[in-house]
């Protein structure tokens, strides 16, 4: 879709922005909208078919958090989930506009802006409606490494899309997703397109480090620490000084582990093993693990403030049996890759393979589907690889049933019921609270805590 055919809407409590943007945008758009009052979007949304809506996080409230632009967000996600939607931020609330990426946002704006790089932002937004977005995504795709991230699906353009937001800050990213599915190659897509990318990249399991060794591998360690420090060595924070660290698999750490974790980040300094002395490190944080978010939230388990630590923005890698036919376009890709490393013609797959390929619940994820497929390649003798030919894992076992999920403790039941409040006054904050029994501030407070 061209600009000069855009609808736009722009909900700001800020005349000054309004009438900047509206003047700005009129002689580029067929319409545009402005509107001060953020409960007014609903009404409008039924009323126009918006292309674009630029929406301020912030607005004019006894409790100013941006959580009224992000609870605005999801509304507008909701309603219409083509609608992409442009978040209008300050500097000091860089953290919580990154945050709207994964709510749905497309893009966010810091005020104040340059009216070229507004403009290209909603230009960019209202290409999105159509075969844009896929090219943007796919221009990424290119220049990511490894078959994982090879994908048409949506949910894996979603990725790609969130990946080229994320990549250019410095914000600390968790990356959820089942064993198998890609979640090093996705961290290292981020630092290929982050600032730091010329800067070292170290990967550490930290679920494999002993008690003993954590803080050693980590932090480092002078000469006589222990018994078997023979010499002074850095720790992995200080290898990766300026660049990015990784740490995998860091649902399995201890909580005495994690308490140390939490004091390095937070001072942003390492003092090695056997010594006082602080160590500066500039590092940028990623993060991976295969346990729930759910369950990370558990603080018997792990601690919360580590939690929001190392997730200002989580990227949720979806398992290979969600991915659809992506299945055929990575089974095809790792045809070729091990049909070249064994000097075999590339063979062609029979409709039973893709039958039985698409049917198969995967799991191992895509590591489970390339280890298939060289497999086949190896032992298959026919130019057409048949179904017989492919042989999944015994190793593997099926996935246990999600349970249903109960609201079975007070916080979850709050949360429902301020859930339907708000439906039933249509997002009306000032109703809902009335209806509650609590002020407008505290309503503000339990949005937040709820995330909702």
């Amino acid at each position: 879709m061209q600009l000069s055919k855009a609808s736009v809407l722009v909900v700001d409590d800020d005349t000054d922005v309004l009438t900047a943007v509206r003047m700005l945008l009129k002689p580029q758009v067929k319409e545009i909208i402005t509107e001060k009052n953020p409960e007014q979007i609903q009404s409008l949304l039924s009323a126009y078919a918006f292309d674009v809506v630029l929406l301020d996080m912030n607005y004019k409230s006894a409790l100013n958090t941006g959580n009224e632009g992000l609870y605005w967000l999801k509304k507008i996600k909701e309603l219409h989930p083509q609608t992409a939607v442009i978040m209008i931020t300050a500097y000091g609330d860089i953290d919580l506009a990154i945050r709207s990426l994964k709510e749905g946002a497309l893009d966010f704006v810091v005020k104040p802006w340059h009216n070229e790089k507004l403009l290209s932002i909603i230009t960019e937004a209202v290409a999105s409606k159509g075969a844009a977005k896929k090219a943007s995504s796919q221009t990424i795709d290119k220049t990511l490494t490894g078959p994982e991230l090879l994908g048409e699906s949506e949910v894996m353009q979603d990725i790609l899309l969130k990946i080229r937001k994320v990549a250019p800050t410095d914000a600390n990213i968790l990356i959820l997703g089942e064993n198998g599915t890609g979640k090093e190659l996705i961290a290292k897509a981020i630092q290929q397109h982050s600032t730091r990318k010329d800067k070292p990249f170290v990967k550490v399991d930290v679920g494999a480090l002993t008690e003993s060794l954590f803080e050693s591998e980590l932090f480092g360690h002078k000469k006589g620490a222990f018994t078997d420090a023979r010499e002074d060595r850095a720790g992995r924070f200080e290898a990766a000084d300026g660049g990015t660290i990784f740490l995998d698999e860091i649902g399995n750490i201890s909580l005495h582990q994690q308490a140390k974790l939490l004091s390095v980040l937070q001072n942003r300094q390492v003092i090695r093993l056997g010594s006082n002395e602080p160590i500066n490190i500039d590092v940028r944080l990623l993060c991976a693990t295969n346990v729930p978010l759910s369950e990370l939230a558990n603080e018997s388990r792990f601690r919360k403030d580590l939690v929001y630590r190392i997730n200002t923005v989580e990227i949720m890698v979806p398992p290979l049996r969600k991915r659809g036919n992506d299945i055929i376009l990575l089974a095809k890709h790792f045809m070729e890759v091990y049909a070249t490393k064994y000097m075999r013609s590339v063979p062609d797959l029979s409709r039973s393979a893709i039958d039985k390929l698409m049917n198969y619940h995967y799991p191992g994820n895509v590591r489970e589907l390339q280890y298939a497929i060289e497999r086949a390649i190896i032992m298959a003798d026919s130019p057409v690889l048949e179904a017989d030919d492919i042989l999944f894992s015994p190793i593997e076992r099926a996935p246990a049933p999600e349970p249903a999920v109960l609201q079975s403790n007070l916080g979850e039941l709050e949360k429902a019921t301020i859930n339907r409040v708000l439906e039933k006054h249509h997002g009306n904050l000032t109703k809902a609270a009335k209806e509650l029994g609590i002020t407008r501030t505290a309503l503000y407070r339990r949005l937040g805590k709820y995330d909702i």
